[in-house]
């Protein structure tokens, strides 16, 4: 049930909406990101794919708003806002943390008796099976530092503008709380495709622990790799929604308008 102090439609954003909708592609960021990291995604992903983006609370136009500190949480508010979205044709794409949110907003609109999304995308994500426990959010803003500059030496750009950082490492802190005090729950199989991206040099994601989303669908699991780090779709962005638009394309023919 939706809290009464939080307004509807707080957590998508629609920077650019279509005329004649074929599919919906959710878009959840990664620990720290925000809903511009996905900005440019519509003009790349082709005139029939509508592109709509969670905004988490405590950044950007939502920066006053309290940090949601646990998963399940997130995902519920997520899947509230996504379930009349349900009425067309969607799916789903997760970089990271957002890769593990992806999966519960899927198992909860399952669960709701909601129609699944067409495709599920998760990147940089490993499966709950392989979801491993952290202490980054207990560590000071130098241990954080380092850890972001591990996943990704460009991180080093981010972190070299003091207050920028000051603005940052609180977040981050927040959403590492958040992944970390994630306690996967029965597996559930989707009715879903599901493809799989990850960076070759990615130290969080092995193409083993990959292969293992195969465990979370009764269809097919492909996995695409790419040049880089944990960060490989930041430099390889056009690729990556080439990929998304080359996959969902086929299914995107132009629904009538919603009465």
């Amino acid at each position: 049930m939706r809290r009464m102090t939080e307004p509807a439609g707080r957590w998508l954003r629609c920077y650019q909406p279509r005329q004649a909708v074929g599919c919906r592609l959710i878009c959840l960021p990664h620990a720290g990101g925000s809903a511009s990291a996905y900005r440019a995604w519509p003009a790349l992903v082709g005139e029939r794919i509508e592109v709509h983006i969670a905004q988490y609370p405590g950044r950007e136009d939502r920066y006053a708003e309290p940090h949601v500190h646990d998963l399940p949480t997130a995902a519920a508010r997520i899947a509230d806002e996504v379930a009349p979205l349900t009425r067309g044709r969607y799916a789903l794409f997760g970089h990271s943390m957002g890769g593990a949110i992806a999966y519960e907003v899927a198992v909860m609109l399952l669960q709701r008796g909601l129609p699944p999304p067409v495709h599920l995308f998760v990147s940089g994500r490993e499966p709950p099976v392989h979801h491993r426990d952290g202490t980054v959010h207990s560590l000071d803003d130098e241990g954080i530092a380092a850890e972001l500059i591990r996943l990704s030496p460009s991180n080093k750009e981010l972190l070299a503008e003091p207050e920028l950082a000051a603005l940052v490492l609180p977040i981050i802190r927040s959403d590492y709380r958040l992944i970390e005090s994630y306690r996967p729950g029965a597996d559930v199989v989707l009715p879903v495709r599901i493809t799989v991206l990850a960076g070759i040099d990615d130290g969080e994601l092995s193409l083993a622990e990959a292969r293992d989303w195969s465990r979370y669908t009764d269809r097919e699991m492909r996995l695409r790799t790419f040049p880089g780090d944990h960060f490989f779709l930041n430099e390889h962005r056009r690729a990556v929604t080439g990929l998304i638009a080359e996959t969902l394309s086929p299914i995107a023919d132009p629904l009538p308008p919603a009465p």
